[in-house]
């Protein structure tokens, strides 16, 4: 049945409002399990790429030459699935395939953007069969697009926040109050490892300030810290374990000198050359 002819916002109409073709999407219906993405956080961080990337030879349900754009839900409940985001396929990359698995070089798109996290569709009857071509999916109904709601800073003395929570930060329009604020002072901040206790202290100083120092590690997950990077090195995911806190602030116009010593008691007072992940 085509729910998009009833009078219910269905696929097909997102599809003609962003100048798809069906013929070029893959619609992709992941959920949470012990061996895959097990947390919401996997799903909706780093983690979504080289998991979506890597499919099964046998029994896939993705055609032999899956189409250009992968539109990728999360089951919720029932059979809604929410939007997470878009990956653009630029085809398998035969040097890895295996005898069982393949791998597609799949690239971000900002297709669907505005509706990450916001966009809530109900999956067919059929729930098992979790990928549909753009042709079978067009009619899916839209359960919901909800208003993107600000995320109110909670002040420099307050802020906590895990890697995840840090990426959208960097990314989520909901979080513009967070760069705003981040944007306008410099100063010293802690990275705990929440998986060994050991922490980090750096600073946030000249034009770069916190936001700038803080978009490196949402970035790459190390910074360009010898430690830290070292850490990636061994575990790409282990970044997943940093916590970020601020120490300690000043304004734009405080002198470095101010801020170098700021950062070497903290390092001498918090003990992290010894115990921790400083290295000078």
């Amino acid at each position: 049945m085509n729910k998009g002819n009833s009078g219910e916002l269905s696929l097909r109409h997102l599809f003609q409002a962003a100048g798809l073709a069906p013929e070029d999407v893959q619609v992709i219906r992941h959920t949470l399990k012990p061996d895959g993405l097990r947390t919401r956080a996997d799903a909706m961080g780093p983690s979504l790429l080289p998991y979506v990337r890597e499919q099964g030879i046998r029994n896939s349900k993705l055609p032999a030459t899956p189409p250009r754009y992968w539109l990728n839900f999360l089951a919720t409940t029932g059979r809604r699935a929410r939007f997470i985001t878009a990956h653009e396929n630029h085809g398998e990359v035969l040097a890895e395939r295996t005898e069982d698995r393949r791998f597609f070089d799949l690239r971000p798109t900002p297709v669907f953007a505005a509706l990450a996290d916001r966009l809530v569709i109900e999956w067919t009857k059929d729930a098992v069969n979790w990928a549909k071509t753009g042709d079978q999916a067009t009619s899916m109904t839209v359960v919901e697009i909800s208003d993107p709601s600000s995320v109110p800073f909670p002040g420099f003395d307050s802020l906590l926040v895990s890697f995840d929570e840090l990426q959208a930060v960097i990314s989520d329009d909901r979080y513009v109050q967070w760069r705003t604020a981040l944007s306008s002072v410099q100063g010293i901040y802690l990275i705990a490892d929440t998986s060994t206790g050991r922490l980090y202290v750096g600073k946030a100083d000249g034009a770069e300030r916190f936001f700038g120092r803080w978009s490196e590690y949402a970035r790459n997950g190390h910074g360009g810290n010898v430690a830290l990077r070292e850490l990636a090195a061994a575990d790409a995911r282990h970044r997943q374990h940093f916590q970020f806190s601020i120490l300690q602030v000043f304004s734009p116009s405080a002198p470095a000198a101010q801020v170098d010593a700021a950062e070497a008691h903290y390092k001498r007072a918090l003990l992290t050359r010894q115990f921790g992940m400083n290295l000078n």
